[in-house]
């Protein structure tokens, strides 16, 4: 009689401690993703003010919570997280902090040429002032090259809805000139998340499905692109993105 009870038993011994095993797994697993999105160089560079909550599921769906301060860094968080390890979804709860500008609206415009900016290594976000009047974008600040101010306006003749860039920066010293970390470490899932939004941001790449994958800094892209000068400027856009070491350009063009 005791063997026949001996088994149930058994059973739910056994079931406990499997329960358990898998809380375990999953509490590291969450541990595990909360710290690598938290080291990130975006939540530690674009998303340091936001309050973002990271909670990982046993399916390895992880669920942001909590509240961002611009539309374009809720998507930051979310296409992070989703190139982090093990992680096989995204469901996106984050909330915009405060009242937002409406689309197309100047300030909204503003905000997306002062972002995108920030992704590129070869103009400086922190250093140029952008000033937008009825889709009218005026740049302002120091810039060390003729190079460097001619490409910053470039860049932001490129945002969508912005009908006319008027450049005012001025060339100086770099000493003079604000100084940026050029050669700070940027994690594979931050390069990915920087290059989508900043395809999505420039209105020439805006329409391309590409895609991206990003392995020791090595970004590959593939996709397809109506012609030769669209897989080019693809190219040129993803190599001016922070921390791209190298890319692999696989897009094929046809219609």
């Amino acid at each position: 009689m005791k063997q026949h009870n001996a088994l149930p038993i058994m059973a739910v011994t056994a079931t406990i401690i499997l329960g358990a095993a898998w809380a375990l797994l999953a509490t590291q697993m969450n541990d595990r993703v909360e710290s690598s999105a938290q080291k990130s160089y975006v939540f530690m560079t674009y998303l340091k003010s936001d309050d973002i909550k990271i909670h990982t599921a046993n399916d390895s769906v992880v669920t942001l919570t909590g509240t961002v301060s611009e539309a374009s860094h809720r998507s930051l968080a979310e296409e992070t997280v989703a190139e982090l390890p093990g992680v096989k979804g995204v469901n996106d709860k984050l909330e915009l902090k405060g009242e937002q500008p409406a689309e197309n609206s100047d300030i909204w415009i503003g905000m997306k040429v002062k972002t995108m900016l920030m992704f590129h290594r070869n103009v400086s976000g922190l250093g140029t002032d952008v000033d937008v009047k009825n889709g009218a974008v005026t740049l302002h600040g120091k810039v060390p090259s003729e190079a460097q101010k001619e490409l910053t306006a470039e860049y932001a003749m490129d945002v969508g809805g912005v009908k006319i860039v008027k450049n005012d920066m001025i060339v100086v010293k770099p000493a003079e000139t604000t100084v940026e970390k050029v050669n700070e470490y940027v994690d594979d899932a931050s390069i990915t998340a920087q290059v989508k939004m900043a395809l999505l941001f420039h209105h020439s790449t805006s329409v391309i499905k590409t895609k991206v994958a990003t392995k020791d800094g090595i970004v590959t892209v593939g996709g397809v692109a109506k012609n030769a000068a669209e897989k080019d400027l693809v190219g040129k856009l993803v190599n001016d993105i922070k921390g791209v070491k190298t890319l692999k350009n696989e897009m094929t063009i046809g219609q």
